[in-house]
């Protein structure tokens, strides 16, 4: 889970987002430097009793394989060798059938920590996916995200680092004496005027500890009571980190999130709109193309960007629609985009233009004006139905593409909000993304980082939804 540190192009300081970890600290070493050695002598030191393998199955989802080891050989070569799993249970959307559906899940020793929730001394580890050969599975999300941030490596020559803003609401049983909310005024507010930031807090420091790049936390517009239920919004942004890691960030920030809930008997949702009118769950990213340690997102006009920040921003505008497949997964994710309430409206890019698909954020200055935060290119599209290994493999497919396309510079220009004539539309519904991923297919199954028969897939969920499969 370790990302490296990497300089803003204004500010050679270093910038750290990364907490070093709890299991980090009590090892002594980074997570790069970590044997399976390591996790033995510490599985003993501490008489650290479970063992779950956690993965990242088909539908974005955390999924666990649990063991009480025996001893130490066996630990041993679970840790190693890990253990065979149902991939037409975990994978039967994109193609893999009973028939042949062993596959088989390897730890990644690098991930471990320690389950915040589990009560007995649990070691988690996350896994990749191994087909029967022993190859990566091809359809497994963190095979897909892992490929895609090689081939936009070798291809762009850059190290595409990316933070998710993981945007929920939490629910619990409606209190008059306590209800000080309202809808759309609980940007910031703190304590008594929010029940749920302690959790927020608590869930920040959880994730420090499993070592997830955290950047900070804070409540949110959202706000309403519906059928006894009093719902309230927070976001937690995460730090920047590889393309892989990111990914894998949200999914243990989402899981943090419900389990914490679940422990309070409230409710967490991700949901894109809890209710119609009301502010829905953006689940927003920020990208940097980083080169040498120098972030190269900066720029004032199309005329001023990098070309690595133009192949970013041209391959989001080009391909946002297409990308919904994997960013915007629910119904509701059409009745966010539709409601107008900070939302992208249309295909543009923007500073600071909070309704359009890409926009540049302002970076914060020290007093003697040094920029003390990376650039960033802001993803606005997706929500909180994203499945966020497959999307970031979406975006580095893009930008790869547009790497190669002619006209980038020019689809830059023409697309800037408030000077694009006729800004493309957003895709109305699953049929329309689905056309627009059909027409983009070539870019993602490009270097065989999306395989065909997980867009095939994807391709007839999306028609099947719109009933034209």
């Amino acid at each position: 889970m370790a990302a490296p540190q990497h300089t803003n192009s204004t500010a050679p300081r270093p910038v750290a987002y990364r907490p070093a970890g709890r299991l980090a600290a009590r090892l002594g070493t980074p997570p790069s430097e970590w044997t399976v050695e390591d996790l033995l002598d510490l599985v003993e030191a501490d008489g650290i009793r479970g063992l779950s393998l956690m993965h990242v199955g088909g539908d974005g989802w955390l999924k666990a394989l649990d063991f009480v080891p025996m001893s130490r050989a066996h630990l041993e070569d679970t840790l190693l060798g890990g253990e065979r799993a149902d991939g037409s249970s975990l994978f039967a959307d994109a193609g893999i059938r009973a028939g042949a559906s062993d596959i088989v899940l390897r730890p990644r020793i690098d991930t471990a920590f320690l389950d915040p929730f589990a009560e007995q001394p649990t070691l988690a580890v996350l896994c990749r996916h191994l087909d029967r050969d022993g190859a990566a599975l091809p359809v497994s999300p963190d095979t897909v995200v892992r490929r895609a941030h090689e081939r936009v490596q070798q291809e762009c020559g850059v190290d595409l680092l990316a933070l998710g803003e993981v945007e929920y609401f939490l629910g619990r049983p409606s209190d008059t004496a306590e209800t000080f909310g309202s809808d759309d005024r609980g940007y910031h507010s703190t304590t008594p005027f929010v029940f749920g930031a302690e959790l927020r807090r608590i869930a920040m420091a959880y994730l420090a500890d499993l070592g997830v790049p955290v950047k900070y936390g804070h409540s949110e517009v959202g706000w309403m009571e519906t059928d006894g239920i009093t719902w309230e919004q927070h976001e937690i942004e995460l730090g920047l980190a590889p393309l892989p890691q990111a990914a894998d960030a949200v999914v243990l920030t989402q899981w943090v999130l419900r389990n914490l809930a679940h422990q309070r008997g409230w409710r967490c949702s991700f949901e894109p709109v809890v209710r119609a009118g009301h502010a829905g769950s953006g689940l927003h990213f920020h990208f940097s193309p980083v080169k040498d340690g120098e972030h190269l997102g900066g720029g004032s006009g199309a005329g001023d960007f990098r070309p690595e920040a133009l192949w970013l921003i041209g391959g989001l505008v080009r391909a946002g629609g297409a990308l919904m497949a994997w960013g915007n997964r629910q119904p509701s994710s059409f009745v966010r985009l539709n409601q107008g309430k900070e939302a992208p409206e249309s295909i543009t890019w923007g500073r600071f233009d909070r309704g359009a698909l890409v926009r540049l954020p302002i970076q914060a200055r020290s007093e003697d004006g040094r920029f003390e935060t990376p650039p960033t290119i802001e993803f606005r599209l997706p929500d909180g139905s994203v499945h966020p290994h497959l999307l970031l493999a979406g975006v580095a497919q893009s930008m790869v593409g547009a790497r190669h396309a002619a006209d980038v510079a020019e689809l830059v220009r023409a697309s800037e909000s408030g000077t694009a004539e006729r800004a493309a539309a957003l895709p109305l519904d699953r049929s329309d993304v689905g056309a627009q991923l059909l027409e983009h297919r070539d870019w993602f199954a490009a270097g065989g980082v999306f395989d065909e028969a997980l867009l095939e897939a994807t391709l007839q969920t999306l028609g099947a939804e719109a009933g034209d499969a």
